[in-house]
């Protein structure tokens, strides 16, 4: 008796559970050009900057079911800039000069995938450089932030600018899904051990670290969507792990200019053609309060990519991160 109890006492801990993790890569959507005062202050009326909008393709690998499931987040620019709806096609007019080739259904190809393989695309926002061609995407379940699909149905009137165009047709007939309020009454829902791994986007808003409203998407730690707002109703970011020790935050549009993380820029704002105040941001202080988030998040060891993160596209670092290939 005495030296099975020994045994026991001396035996090696148990290792700890494997944590689930996601693989996390960039797609090339597109370039354009931006007049920076519509973005930061203060800086030239000149300025301009040509920035990439940036897709990405995030694969989670369930170890229960050996599922692969595979979600792009954000489609970038339309390659066809033609398809876009005339007001739209008028503001691009703007943000020459633009590329939109590749478009992320090339860059999929390039590393051996194709649209039919994408089970979810996930948009930060309908904002005409993010949406890219859902058609592009036959099978794909489309999801959107809570209050998308009010700015598809009829342009908002407390939203000035020209980037602020919507197409009502954009998301395909049954199959999207709109995430629900997360200020809203939550459901008191619950979930076992034999649901992890599960995609589920009606799982309770939680807060999580910094963020104060996520949803863990697969139950499990290894991807959260997070809410961001301020940019535009509706704006979520992204929080994936990729190691024990990595998580990258895609931000969205949450963030134009890594200025703004640092302070030495504030949000810019511009008078339009009628005398009126506007501002890249629906909501310029909850815009604000979500960029110092994102800093307290980088602050933690967080890498923070937004989409149109010309400074992360650049470094050299990074040329293997894109799907497929190193990038040239």
């Amino acid at each position: 008796m005495t030296s099975t109890v020994l045994l026991r006492q001396n035996a090696p801990p148990s290792p700890p559970p494997e944590r689930v993790t996601v693989s996390v890569h960039a797609l090339d959507a597109g370039h354009f050009s931006l007049p920076e005062y519509q973005f930061v202050h203060p800086i030239s009326r000149d300025a301009r900057k040509t920035v990439p909008s940036l897709s990405f393709l995030i694969q989670h690998h369930n170890i229960h079911s050996g599922k692969t499931t595979r979600i792009v987040f954000d489609l970038g620019l339309r390659k066809n800039i033609e398809r876009y709806a005339e007001p739209i096609q008028k503001h691009v007019v703007t943000r020459q000069p633009m590329t939109t080739d590749p478009d992320v259904v090339k860059s999929l190809v390039k590393g051996g995938l194709h649209p039919e393989d994408i089970d979810y695309v996930i948009y930060s926002h309908v904002h005409w450089d993010h949406v890219g061609e859902p058609r592009d995407f036959p099978t794909s379940t489309f999801v959107v932030g809570s209050g998308a699909t009010s700015l598809l149905n009829g342009t908002s009137v407390t939203l000035r600018g020209g980037h602020s165009f919507f197409e009502s047709d954009l998301l395909p007939h049954g199959r999207f899904v709109e995430l629900s309020d997360p200020s809203g009454t939550q459901p008191n829902s619950k979930f076992s051990e034999e649901e992890s791994g599960v995609l589920n986007f009606h799982r309770p808003w939680q807060p999580y670290g910094r963020c104060p409203e996520t949803l863990d998407l697969f139950n499990d730690g290894s991807l959260y969507i997070v809410n961001a707002p301020g940019h535009l109703p509706g704006h979520i970011n992204i929080l994936a792990r990729l190691s024990d020790s990595h998580q990258v935050y895609l931000a969205g549009d949450a963030c134009h200019d890594r200025r703004l993380l640092t302070g030495e820029k504030e949000i810019g704002e511009w008078n339009d053609v009628h005398g009126q105040v506007c501002c890249i941001h629906a909501d310029k202080q909850a815009a604000q309060e979500t960029i110092s988030r994102i800093r307290e998040l980088e602050r933690d060891g967080v890498e923070i990519i937004f989409a149109h993160d010309v400074e992360w596209e650049n470094n050299p670092v990074n040329n293997g991160r894109f799907f497929g290939a190193s990038k040239l």
